[in-house]
């Protein structure tokens, strides 16, 4: 039996709260960059994974660090670099001698946030170790399959590409994050106010947790019963078919990415407080959640994400809105 609108406005009611204690928690520590911030709260309700792009040294790793630190769950931090193997990620076959057998060592995918740093600094063969941990929350080893911890989300972040030692993602793997963004500079008050509480240390070193893992289960549970009303799932997905009909993308949006889309606006509408999807919801976080699922027609003719992007947001405005 499906839960009565009553139901769910109490339940926002918590959830909204929920989200509250988490945003303040990280605003202690993470300052100038409130949009990542909030990026980040839409994957964890959404459980979709994250994708930031940034130069080094703007607060990336520090806010993933912090949002599991808020959340007292499990947490890994895997550099990655063109020496890195599949197995340095999802873990090995040892033997032990004193038993005469091999043993399963979990590698640091075992967690429940995993942050891929640098995630395009190792080649794809080792970045591909992480599709199957993305798509169903599992590893095979040797013919042998490890569930993940749940909730289990992957943040990863990314130089631009025109930094030496990069590699370009495969789309396949584009395609299992829910959200790519980016990251600016600050504004030079926000700076300022960096100076100012980072001058004794690291305030995330002494982060406490303010919420569980039941209450992050519990607010993933909620945003998949947030009200999509029909027609604004009619617009949603007229803005994924005018993707695959845009003769500037050679590929469109998927049917995965076209559901990632769905869960993503409930997960923002959670976020705002509401316990519906409004068409805001869905302009909002069409570029951040679409762009980087398509191929566009000057890929390989030196045409830069701001223009896909561009383009993308272009798209948007000219599908129709319901009323």
């Amino acid at each position: 039996m499906a839960p009565s609108v009553e139901a769910i406005r109490k339940e926002v009611e918590a959830q909204s709260k929920f989200v509250s204690r988490l945003r303040d928690q990280m605003a202690r520590v993470i300052v100038g960059q409130q949009y990542m911030v909030d990026r980040l709260l839409v994957g964890l309700l959404a459980n979709g994974h994250v994708l930031i792009e940034g130069v080094p040294g703007l607060a990336k790793t520090t806010a993933v660090k912090t949002l599991a630190q808020a959340m007292n769950c499990s947490f890994s931090r895997l550099q990655f670099t063109p020496d890195l193997l599949p197995t340095d990620i999802t873990g090995s076959m040892i033997y032990r001698s004193d038993i005469r057998e091999f043993e399963f060592v979990p590698g640091p995918v075992f967690a429940n946030v995993l942050l891929a740093d640098e995630i395009n600094r190792a080649p794809p063969r080792t970045q591909s170790a992480l599709l199957e941990a993305m798509s169903e929350g599992q590893v095979s080893v040797d013919g042998t399959t490890h569930s993940l911890p749940e909730p289990f989300i992957v943040v990863a972040t990314q130089n631009p590409f025109e930094f030496e030692g990069t590699y370009s993602l495969p789309e396949s793997q584009m395609d299992r994050f829910l959200i790519r963004t980016s990251v600016g500079y600050p504004q030079r008050e926000m700076e300022r106010d960096v100076m100012r509480t980072h001058r004794l240390g690291e305030p995330v070193d002494g982060l406490q947790p303010v919420v569980s893992l039941d209450q992050v289960r519990a607010a993933q549970a909620a945003a998949r019963e947030i009200r999509f009303d029909d027609l604004l799932v009619e617009y949603l997905l007229d803005i994924v078919e005018e993707t695959r009909n845009n003769e500037y993308f050679r590929v469109g949006v998927s049917t995965r990415g076209a559901l990632s889309f769905y869960r993503g606006c409930q997960a923002r509408a959670i976020t705002e407080g509401r316990d519906h999807v409004i068409p805001d919801d869905v302009k909002q976080l069409a570029v951040p959640a679409l762009a980087h699922r398509v191929v566009s027609e000057g890929l390989f003719q030196g045409i830069d994400r701001t223009s896909v992007e561009q383009r993308m947001e272009d798209l948007v405005n000219h599908v129709k809105v319901p009323m």
